[in-house]
């Protein structure tokens, strides 16, 4: 019995589901007033890094990949603090809030998407499909410039939040 549904799309299907899906949660949460999390930030500030380097000890042997990691990193801390400078803060008797600049946010996280899903789409209609050494993302030096970029951003974010929780504790 044939089925009419085209099984070989299943896959990019899911896995184009589940990243809209994660978009929307992070737009979400990327637009409008935020209660500054107690271990969120320290999360961003330990894990970004530590995947930096793991992929930058991962793409040692290839220099442009390397570089393009690097590069992306540079970027995004300066991004960073750009982002941390446009934030709207506010100590209240409820708690410590934050507002975000959503345009920065959303703007990297789009930039990430778009490029994995031109990555998977190149690859799709390629001919010779997704398979394990077709998805060699990380020897991509755009790729891993667009996720240094976006890494570092997090984690240099989340450190301004908690310098400014710092501040606020220190002046009560």
């Amino acid at each position: 019995m044939s089925t009419p549904f085209d099984t070989s799309l299943v896959a990019p299907i899911a896995i184009g589901a589940l990243i809209a899906w994660r978009l929307h949660a992070r737009i979400r949460r990327m637009v409008g007033r935020q209660r500054l999390a107690p271990l969120r930030p320290w999360i961003s500030v330990t894990l970004f890094p530590l995947i930096l380097l793991l992929i930058l000890a991962g793409s040692i042997t290839q220099p442009a990949a390397a570089l393009g990691l690097a590069v992306g990193a540079a970027a995004g801390i300066g991004l960073g603090v750009y982002g941390t400078r446009l934030t709207r803060f506010e100590a209240t008797p409820a708690g410590l809030f934050y507002t975000p600049n959503a345009h920065l946010g959303i703007a990297l996280s789009l930039l990430l998407v778009l490029r994995l899903g031109y990555r998977f789409l190149q690859l799709h209609f390629s001919g010779h499909g997704i398979d394990a050494s077709s998805m060699r993302m990380g020897s991509s030096p755009l790729t891993l410039a667009i996720f240094g970029t976006l890494a570092a951003y997090y984690a240099t974010y989340a450190a301004g939040l908690l310098r400014w929780r710092a501040r606020v504790r220190a002046q009560t």
